[in-house]
């Protein structure tokens, strides 16, 4: 069902002339910066794939894909992406990526069960981007040091953003204020609230935070959130460090909590609410697949040409993730709606209202 915040007494700190400018500073600027943190080339992607060989992402594993058939290819169906963690995989082995090197890629993709509001359309545009690892990679550890780079490079991009229009204030913390937490300490932290008051409490308390362990099961036997079985890893148990930050979440904690995943998240002051910015993880080797699929019930999907790759060892051990385009400058130029950065299809009423509400969209 689509929602609406409005912000009151909100007005844009940019006019469309100069957000459109803006944007593509943004996005210039930031895949830079990217792609210099993390050692990372640009190659191009397939905004549809075909049906059946396991490659499109199911997301939280509910998303139903747009798909078409193909008259030349004897009626044959393909999907447009979700994501494209798997192709990205699959493309990593086919360059022969030596490990602490990747690619990134634009990715847009059509999303037609999105909630469409404030922070949902149904068009998705995001940097996707891997790196090839090694198994000593495969660590909490390893995680937090490539969130940080990419932390990093979005501070530096604010900031000059801030240089390019003064009426702009800085907002995110400086790096070494970004908190770590895994979902299981975070429900033990606010155990009267349900996942998204979780992070809309978390994200206003320190401003940005890294959710560890998307998807695994919590204590109380539910998850904070849906990720499907067969991409990120989140049932593999480190036993080092899970959690530091800054402040009483400056420590270390024992093993015994899984997932080499999680979701970057930010405080919004002009929504007044957390903000995600990215998902990431380590990707699944043989036998977390093997065990994802089995606790989803779907080790069906053995039988498909990715899964089959991956259980051949033909695909290199990854991390990898994507990082909303249109998010990250609704963020960074202080927007109210996500349909002030991009061209999308809104219902009438949602157009109306913020019309109404001195929201301009596209």
């Amino acid at each position: 069902m689509s929602y609406l915040i409005k912000p009151r007494g909100y007005r844009p700190l940019l006019d469309q002339r100069q957000t459109e400018l803006a944007i593509k500073q943004i996005k210039d600027f930031f895949q830079l910066n990217l792609s210099s943190e993390l050692r990372l080339h640009r190659v191009t992607a397939p905004l549809f794939v075909l049906k059946g060989l396991g490659i499109n992402d199911d997301l939280n594993g509910i998303e139903r894909p747009v798909s078409f058939r193909i008259k030349d290819m004897g009626d044959a169906e393909a999907e447009v992406v979700h994501s494209l963690a798997k192709w990205k995989r699959l493309t990593l082995a086919e360059y022969h990526i030596e490990p602490g090197y990747g690619i990134y890629t634009d990715m847009n993709a059509i999303r037609a069960d999105e909630d469409l509001g404030n922070l949902h359309s149904l068009y998705v545009d995001q940097w996707d981007w891997e790196r090839v690892i090694t198994r000593q990679d495969r660590t909490v550890a390893f995680l937090k040091k490539i969130v940080l780079s990419i932390y990093a490079s979005m501070v530096r991009t604010e900031y000059m953003v801030c240089e390019m229009y003064p009426r702009i204030s800085p907002m995110l913390p400086e790096p070494d204020g970004l908190v770590f937490i895994h979902a299981e300490e975070l429900r033990r932290l606010y155990p009267g609230l349900a996942p998204k008051d979780r992070e809309h409490a978390i994200a206003k308390k320190y401003g940005a935070v890294f959710i560890i362990g998307i998807g695994c099961r919590l204590g109380d036997g539910t998850r904070h959130d849906g990720r499907a079985p067969d991409y990120d890893d989140w049932s593999t148990v480190d036993d080092s460090c899970l959690s530091a930050g800054r402040g009483e979440l400056h420590r270390e904690t024992g093993g015994g909590l899984p997932g080499l995943n999680g979701d970057l998240i930010v405080w919004n002051d002009v929504l007044q609410r957390s903000f995600e910015l990215s998902s990431m993880g380590i990707r699944v080797d043989k036998a977390a697949l093997l065990r994802q699929l089995q606790e989803a019930g779907q080790e069906d999907r053995l039988d498909l040409y990715f899964h089959r790759q991956l259980m051949s060892d033909a695909l290199p051990l990854s991390i990898g993730g994507g990082i909303g385009q249109s998010r990250l400058c609704m963020l960074f130029l202080r927007k109210a709606h996500i349909g002030e950065i991009q061209a999308s299809i809104w219902p009438e009423d949602m157009r109306r209202a913020c019309a109404d509400a001195g929201i301009p969209l596209i």
